[in-house]
């Protein structure tokens, strides 16, 4: 699926829906690694972007899109929009994201 065919909008400009397949998602739960937690804590005392878990947050949100994608093309989906992210705590240090839209075919 061409990447220009998603879109956190409710159309694509120019193109017209034809066919509407529903929901899809892609969901990853990842959990931080007791290195990753040390390195984050201690990279809080001095401050700043804690690469670590941007890294980890990048990585899970990009996997997340991944499976959306996925899910949307073995519908025969061309397009996905209303595109959107969600997080929410499984439990201490467990952590659910979310990408989910509209899988859709467009001409």
């Amino acid at each position: 699926m061409e990447h220009s065919n998603i879109t956190t909008a409710l159309e694509l400009p120019g193109k017209k829906i034809v066919k509407n397949f529903g929901l899809v998602r892609g969901i990853t739960v990842r959990s931080r690694s007791i290195v990753g937690t040390l390195g984050g804590a201690l990279h809080t005392l001095v401050g700043g972007n804690i690469t670590i878990f941007t890294n980890l947050c990048e990585k899970t949100r990009q996997e997340s899109f991944e499976l959306m994608v996925k899910h949307a093309e073995e519908m025969g989906a061309n397009a996905i929009i209303g595109v959107r992210y969600d997080a929410n705590e499984v439990m201490s240090g467990v952590t659910e994201v979310l990408c989910y839209g509209t899988a859709v075919s467009v001409q």
